[in-house]
């Protein structure tokens, strides 16, 4: 087995929709980014690409590449998923957490899990918490969000 840990950030800016987890929020703001800025599949494909030792999401993912202009991280995470599993691996579980002061995403987190379990992560392995980040700092000001993520991969049975 091996054990990765991710993590995101990205400002939130007018003019751009809202995207965690997959999941469209209705929200004056949104995340500023290359692709769609989904600090939540961001953090997750970190974990994965770090329980790899593949380095990070940026040397996988460049904001300087333009195929991943305006990209779904929904579909850059199931890209991970099938490279891990053509390594050898399978996400068994991550854990995640969001913290963003607001709007508040407990209502949207089935929703989340939803989607990204459509990328190739059983719906049973994957746990969202979301947190506020109580008024203090760039998040407790509403001037950004970040996820952290942590993944446990197991072998695929009869695959080396």
């Amino acid at each position: 087995m091996r054990i990765g840990i991710g993590y995101d950030s990205h400002r939130l800016t007018e003019g751009r929709k809202l995207v965690i987890g997959g999941v469209e929020i209705p929200f004056e703001k949104g995340l500023l980014g290359h692709s769609d800025a989904d600090v939540l599949c961001h953090a997750i494909i970190d974990a994965i690409i770090g329980a790899l030792g593949l380095g990070d999401i940026g040397k996988h993912f460049p904001d300087t590449d333009e195929k991943w202009n305006g990209a779904s991280s929904i579909d850059m995470l199931r890209t991970v998923i099938e490279f891990s599993n053509d390594m050898g691996f399978e996400v068994s579980w991550i854990d995640t957490v969001v913290i963003i002061e607001r709007p508040k995403l407990s209502p949207f987190i089935e929703n989340m899990r939803h989607r990204i379990s459509e990328a190739g992560i059983p719906i049973n392995a994957i746990n969202i918490k979301v947190k506020t980040n109580e008024g203090m700092g760039y998040i407790g000001n509403g001037e950004g969000a970040a996820a952290q993520a942590i993944c446990l991969l197991t072998r695929i049975v009869g695959k080396r």
